[in-house]
């Protein structure tokens, strides 16, 4: 199973974000056909004020009920069907009854939703150049472990943040997990330190193939303040090697899931047997 991760520089021109993916996606998928292609975090609404991202959510569609949705999600979804491989969306601010969630959705080929996630663990921070992040200000937290099966293989959810907390892609090996997905938006204070060595360090612990696709450069906050993301989208085996990055800019990865590797790695190792829960 061949794999894409797309890197993208968003903002909060939604019309704009969906272009740009609409081209990266293509771009991809010609060169590399791969079997799943990914977004990063937020990828259709990055920046501006509450006021942006309430007018850039979107209210989806019931589980299952193949629905009409939002832009964001009805291009993820015409994206499937049109280019006939599974989307796995990034996440995308839809729009609950009390607050925005950060959430992903995926679509199988035929463009049918098989996965929904919403992201537990939120952005209160503040990061090392001074800058504050609350998250939970505007956004609620999701409260599911979710995985899907692509082609055969088990596929695990996670966003960005997430990736601090190692409880959660335990579930996810547990739950029978090869490949952990993990679309971000990594601030470029945090990510130039942290990025790389916590998705080899997770890769590692569970064993599984990991896929992070991740915003790059420049965005405007609300009252014009530039922020910076780090990119370097990655995909990671699960000895944590990086078997395929994205240098600086707009682009995209692609990397051959080898089943054999996770067979191998896990046999040799057998942690999840060992494992003490204390």
């Amino acid at each position: 199973m061949r794999i894409s991760v797309v890197q993208m520089n968003p903002g909060a021109d939604k019309e704009a974000n969906i272009a740009q993916a609409r081209r990266l996606i293509g771009e991809a998928v010609e060169a590399d056909r791969p079997d799943i292609v990914s977004l990063p975090e937020v990828w259709d609404s990055l920046g501006g004020d509450r006021t942006v991202r309430n007018a850039n959510a979107e209210v989806l569609p019931a589980q299952g009920s193949n629905e009409p949705g939002g832009p964001a999600y009805e291009f993820l979804r015409e994206t499937a069907r049109a280019v006939r491989v599974h989307v796995h969306g990034g996440s995308i601010i839809e729009k609950g009854e009390e607050k925005l969630f950060n959430t992903t959705v995926v679509f199988d080929p035929e463009g049918h939703e098989i996965a929904r996630y919403r992201k537990m663990h939120l952005f209160d921070i503040v990061a090392p150049d001074g800058t504050g992040y609350r998250e939970s200000n505007t956004y609620g937290a999701g409260d599911e472990v979710v995985t899907y099966e692509a082609n055969g293989t088990k596929v695990g959810c996670a966003i960005c943040y997430d990736l601090r907390f190692p409880d959660l892609f335990w579930k996810l090996r547990e739950q029978g997990a090869e490949v952990i997905f993990l679309p971000s938006a990594f601030t470029l204070a945090t990510g130039k330190d942290h990025w790389e060595v916590m998705i080899r360090s997770r890769a590692i612990e569970t064993q599984c193939w990991f896929a992070a696709p991740a915003t790059w450069g420049k965005h405007l906050e609300g009252k014009g303040e530039p922020r910076f993301t780090y990119g370097h989208s990655m995909i990671v085996d699960p000895w944590g090697h990086v078997t395929a990055k994205v240098s600086d800019g707009t682009g995209w990865a692609t990397a051959r899931i080898d089943h054999k590797v996770s067979e191998r790695v896990r046999r040799d190792m057998p942690v999840l047997q060992h494992r003490k829960r204390v």
